[in-house]
């Protein structure tokens, strides 16, 4: 199935899923101290909500958290006293998107995506979303244990050009934008949205923008440009497990 996008031609039978699974396998990624999630069917009495065990049906509790367990999409609200809802606040779910590869730079004990890395890679294309997979692309993301790594992050500079060149949203194939142990201070996430006082919102902090985070792009999708659908379940929450979508264009 092909279809027209402004001047753009789509091919909608051919998605290129860049996110991460959620199981209850110690295959799943983990981050932020937690341990893997939990699937486990409900239990009344003896009845056991497992057709293998004699019901008729499969009827599973899930516990797990959309930061630390894998592919999820994030609001302003992750940051602020008040309670602002991605459900809410992501209202569209189409957007061109622009693919780029970085290898974060060694800044004294860190690994940092630079602003100047943003700004070459883009080369003058600002488009709704930027996708940035990282370099070492290793299959290992797919499971990696985050918690205690100090996995590479996003420098405030770089996620003020992002914002100020009018990006909306940003994913990324790190646990964070910001790094793991930084004091609270959350820099790159309060430079994206905007967001000058947490306690007290700004009225131009970037309310309709989000983060998705532990994304997987596989080496064999080319950088440049696509159409993004941004799936999200509808969770009344700062963040939902998402399942973004890319679309390869022609022009």
């Amino acid at each position: 199935m092909k279809a027209k996008i402004n001047n753009f031609e789509v091919d909608l039978s051919k998605p290129i899923d860049i996110s991460i699974s959620l199981s209850n396998t110690d295959e799943n990624p983990i981050a932020w101290y937690l341990e893997k999630p939990i699937m486990e069917p409900v239990v009344f009495g003896d009845w056991i909500g497992k057709v293998s065990e004699g019901s008729s049906t499969n009827f599973n509790n899930i516990y797990f958290n959309p930061h630390a367990h894998g592919t999820h999409t994030e609001c302003l609200g992750h940051i602020t006293r008040e309670f602002y809802s991605i459900n809410q606040c992501l209202k569209q779910f189409f957007f061109l998107a622009e693919l780029i590869s970085v290898q974060p730079e060694l800044q004294n004990d860190d690994l940092v995506i630079t602003k100047i890395q943003i700004e070459n890679a883009l080369n003058g294309n600002f488009p709704e979303a930027i996708i940035i997979r990282t370099f070492p692309n290793k299959s290992e993301k797919l499971s990696m244990k985050y918690s205690n790594t100090n996995p590479p992050y996003l420098s405030e500079e770089a996620a003020i050009f992002i914002r100020d060149v009018g990006i909306q949203h940003l994913l990324i194939d790190l646990p964070s934008v910001d790094r793991e142990e930084d004091g609270g201070e959350l820099l790159a996430h309060k430079a994206f949205w905007n967001v000058q006082d947490v306690n007290n919102l700004n009225a131009d902090a970037r309310i309709n923008c989000t983060i998705t985070e532990m994304i997987f792009v596989n080496d064999e999708v080319k950088d440049g440009s696509y159409l993004l659908n941004l799936q999200i379940a509808p969770f009344e929450n700062d963040a939902s497990p998402s399942k973004p979508i890319l679309f390869a264009i022609k022009k």
